[in-house]
């Protein structure tokens, strides 16, 4: 794991070099193009993977104001591909299940963790809310052969697509996620958010078919949010909300009681693209995808300000 324990040391480094006020410094910077302004000064980490980092095109540089760099994971520089998910857009990330009848750790996938938290992802910590959204493209029709388990028609329940780690995260629990899932025997697009270190999750499910939210070999633009000091949460496709439901009726989050409810206040220990387990030391619930103009927000984007983020890209 010479390359995760780089990517490691790439962030110990920028956490030492900057000061508590940089990220407000650079929040002055017009932003990058591809990102509308209304969500420029919420914007924690983006990644177009257009900017490969000078001398190790296997890290991918931040386009947000956190500077936190993402590793691509066993397939470096291969994982960039030409494709262009919305106007002006240049390669897309690649990601993929590679052997699924072995029990390794060569699954394509991207991310960064950290055992101690990744520093640079703070703005994650004791927020009241947060939005994943970015393009993705499906090149697969059902979860991916588990390759945890000797049994060859054994199934992964999941197919993760982009989200930040708890932080106390194994690298596989998350603080909020857009992934597709098992949901009562059936496989949703979901956002699925946890709002205490080592408390319950929730998660709210698309009532529509996942084939017909992302047909395969085609661009989607997707957001999830997440409300922490409600509860609430919200799923969009290309713009507009998507109608569906709540798995647990009760208050997993904790968010009856008095306020105010924000998250648990530790750094996330990552971020996870693709699959889970960004350290590289299990495999769980590859995605064989595309993702383009990822984006990690410390607040909860507006049905406007999703949409017009849809708009400002959309051919």
């Amino acid at each position: 794991m010479a390359r995760a324990r780089k990517a490691t040391v790439s962030l110990l480094m920028i956490g030492v070099l900057t000061s508590a006020g940089a990220p407000a410094a650079q929040a002055g910077r017009p932003g990058p193009t591809a990102v509308h302004p209304a969500l420029r000064a919420h914007l924690v980490a983006a990644y177009d993977f257009d900017h490969p980092v000078p001398g190790d095109p296997a890290l991918e540089r931040d386009q947000g104001r956190s500077g936190t760099e993402i590793e691509l994971i066993n397939g470096g520089a291969a994982m960039r591909v030409p494709d262009d998910a919305y106007r002006g857009s240049g390669n897309a990330v690649q990601t993929r299940q590679v052997d699924p009848a072995v029990a390794g750790n060569d699954d394509w996938k991207a991310g960064t963790w950290s055992a101690s938290g990744v520093r640079t992802l703070r703005a994650f910590s004791a927020t009241a809310g947060t939005t994943v959204m970015g393009w993705f493209k499906l090149q697969m029709a059902s979860p991916l052969p588990d390759s945890t388990t000797p049994d060859p028609t054994d199934r992964f329940n999941a197919i993760g697509l982009a989200g930040v780690l708890t932080g106390d995260s194994d690298g596989h629990g998350v603080r909020a996620l857009l992934e597709l899932i098992d949901v009562n025997g059936e496989l949703r697009l979901v956002a699925l958010g946890r709002r205490l270190d080592g408390g319950n999750s929730q998660t709210f499910a698309a009532s529509q078919d996942w084939r017909a939210l992302l047909p395969a070999g085609e661009w989607v633009h997707l957001a999830a949010t997440f409300d922490f000091g409600t509860g609430a949460l919200a799923l969009y496709r290309n713009g507009e909300p998507v109608p569906g439901f709540y798995t647990r009726t009760d208050d997993p989050w904790l968010v009856s009681g008095p306020g105010p409810h924000v998250t648990t206040a530790s750094d996330p220990r990552g971020i996870k693209i693709g699959g889970s387990f960004p350290q590289d030391t299990l495999e769980r619930n590859p995605c064989d995808c595309r993702m383009d103009g990822l984006m990690f927000l410390d607040s909860v984007v507006s049905a406007n300000d999703v949409r017009r983020q849809y708009r400002h890209l959309a051919r």
